[in-house]
């Protein structure tokens, strides 16, 4: 009998660490034997929860925080997500944007079966095909791939009350000492924070499933 596994995973899609977090987290599942069946459930976390609607200048945003050129920054990420196979140049997406919108996407995926795949589509969406998530028509577009009607996953992500309820695991998040994405829970055991060298994400599942 296979043994089953359940990761829980803390991103936004606008954190290029996450990006590269759960592309490393994918490959290492990708190498686990048959014999596992891994459930990943996707949770919302706000890098920016005060981003406004119509998104800010992520070098500006930068500078004013760190005091250095953003192509600094981006550099090491992007050299660490090389090593993970993703072709990532910061550069190219010059706008953050709210998330509240696909965090409430992502969310109701999960009955659809769909939910890491399409958290997964809609920050390669914004960092590798440099498309604006905070535009409903991109977001309908990516949903209708992932399993929703294109016409109710607009109505969807324009519904207050959806809205309010993906803040809320967000906020919780944050109250239960949750201060930084990427974030991995493994088998609601272990937990390990950042975008981690595959070989790590590695240790933690054979650890997990040990204990099994």
């Amino acid at each position: 009998m296979p043994k089953s596994l359940k990761i829980d995973v803390f991103t936004d899609v606008v954190c290029p660490w996450c990006l590269v977090g759960s592309a490393r987290l994918d490959k290492a599942i990708a190498e686990l034997g048959d014999d596992v069946v891994v459930e990943v459930e996707n949770h919302p976390f706000y890098l920016d929860p005060n981003t406004p609607a119509e998104g800010v200048v992520v070098a500006d945003m930068l500078r004013k925080k760190y005091g250095r050129e953003p192509k600094e920054m981006w550099a090491r990420v992007e050299g660490e997500a090389r090593k993970a196979g993703v072709e990532l140049d910061l550069s190219q997406q010059p706008r953050m944007f709210p998330t509240a919108k696909a965090h409430t996407l992502t969310r109701l995926a999960k009955p659809l079966g769909t939910q890491h795949a399409l958290a997964n589509a809609i920050a390669a969406a914004y960092f590798l095909e440099h498309r604006q998530i905070n535009d409903d028509e991109v977001l309908a577009d990516l949903a209708a791939a992932h399993g929703f009607e294109r016409a109710e996953a607009m109505r969807l992500i324009n519904d207050p009350q959806e809205l309010a309820i993906t803040e809320q695991p967000a906020v919780d998040a944050a109250a239960q000492g949750i201060n930084g994405v990427p974030f991995f829970i493994f088998g609601n055991k272990y937990a390990m924070s950042g975008a981690q060298p595959q070989e790590v994400f590695g240790m933690a599942l054979e650890k997990t499933l040990s204990e099994l």
